[in-house]
């Protein structure tokens, strides 16, 4: 009776485990959802070029939180330079990488070393990505935009399945009138 006593405690135990583990993962860091209107921000691209997200409204939009020092962001950013950005770059799209709270230097260096050409921004003291997901939450994270200005997929880290599936959701937005 003890043995099943303890193995119904484990089970409500685990199971509850698994309920908050999926809540965190659903979020993963994010203050924003699908549906909602991406928050608007003003930043100026590495070539001194000024960008407002709301001037964009009619294009779809790819936000890229970044970092020189996100391992796993120079791993993701040659899969958006080939498999996104050259496809689209001629369409009513836009790819911005906006780096998360380091000098326009370090920034520049960086796109050479990742061999990208899309543009990157700065985010001094990350208040842009503090717009999008929690101060602590980490890069790299995809904020896509449809051409009304809502949001209409987010990811987390670098997932080729969940890449493969942020492709899709570009390239049939791309397709509507």
């Amino acid at each position: 009776m003890i043995r099943i006593a303890q193995f119904v405690i484990l089970i409500i135990l685990i199971s509850s485990s698994c309920v908050n583990t999926q809540k965190k993962d659903k979020d993963r860091g994010y203050i924003v959802k699908v549906g909602n209107m991406a928050p608007d921000f003003e930043t100026t691209l590495v070539d001194g070029t000024p960008f407002k997200l709301s001037d964009k409204k009619g294009k779809i939009v790819m936000l890229q939180f970044t970092a020189s020092w996100c391992s796993v962001c120079r791993e993701e950013m040659p899969f958006i330079e080939d498999e996104i950005w050259q496809q689209l770059k001629d369409k009513d799209f836009i790819v911005i990488g906006i780096d998360r709270d380091e000098p326009i230097e370090k920034v520049i260096e960086f796109a050479k070393q990742t061999n990208i050409s899309y543009p990157l921004a700065l985010d001094p003291e990350a208040e842009i990505f503090q717009k999008y997901a929690l101060k602590k939450a980490g890069v790299t994270r995809n904020i896509i935009i449809n051409r009304k200005g809502e949001i209409i997929y987010l990811t987390r880290l670098f997932n080729r399945t969940e890449f493969d599936e942020m492709k899709k959701v570009i390239f049939n937005e791309i397709e509507k009138p």
